[in-house]
């Protein structure tokens, strides 16, 4: 039996957990979410994760888990998304860490507000903004160097999760066009992980 991926199309929690499977080349059937009408919070999503959020992984053993960056961790142990190297394996948590605590909370929440709930500037914490553009300047500095991922030499979870909202960017009010190493660094993510 497949993996069973609980997501909404639109969260790039979800997608980032799909993308691992994909780029693995794992068997999963995908179950459409929608979070904007509540239907994480059905019964059925809750006995699986009770904090009512998706994404939601079932294994082929039928025992489930939930957070992003916990199942991507999960689904590419032993892969190489995650570096052998204990050093380059502790940045890529820190940049998925990091990913969760600081730039999730102002870049994604932002573009929610924005594009799906279509409030107006007024309307939007303007705090949202300049926490998210200190985000990406921080984004910006850690791309500056010799690499051209984010923790090592190769593509890693890294990548994964913080390429998620950050290609969408711009659907929150934020131009990548400010952070030309940010913007270089999506195309190659993009392409190494060949979406579109």
């Amino acid at each position: 039996m497949p993996l069973t991926l609980y997501g909404d199309p639109i969260s790039g929690n979800c997608l980032k957990v799909r993308w691992v499977a994909e780029r693995l080349g794992l068997a999963y059937d995908w179950i459409d979410v929608n979070v904007v009408k509540g239907e994480a919070k059905a019964a059925a999503l809750l006995s699986l994760n009770p904090a009512g959020q998706v994404p939601i992984v079932v294994l082929e053993d039928g025992r489930a888990l939930a957070q992003s960056n916990a199942i991507m961790l999960h689904l590419a142990e032993g892969s190489d998304l995650i570096a052998q190297d204990a050093y380059q394996r502790a940045r890529m948590y820190e940049w998925m860490f990091w990913e969760q605590y600081t730039h999730e909370p102002a870049i994604a929440v932002r573009r929610f507000h924005k594009h799906y709930l279509g409030k107006s500037e007024d309307e939007i914490d303007p705090a949202l903004m300049v926490k998210g553009r200190a985000a990406l300047a921080r984004m910006e500095l850690g791309l500056a160097g010799e690499t051209p991922w984010l923790a090592g030499d190769a593509l890693s979870l890294a990548d994964v999760a913080l390429v998620a909202y950050t290609r969408v960017a711009h659907e929150g009010g934020f131009d990548l066009a400010d952070y030309p190493a940010v913007e270089a660094w999506v195309r190659r993510v993009e392409a190494a992980l060949r979406i579109a």
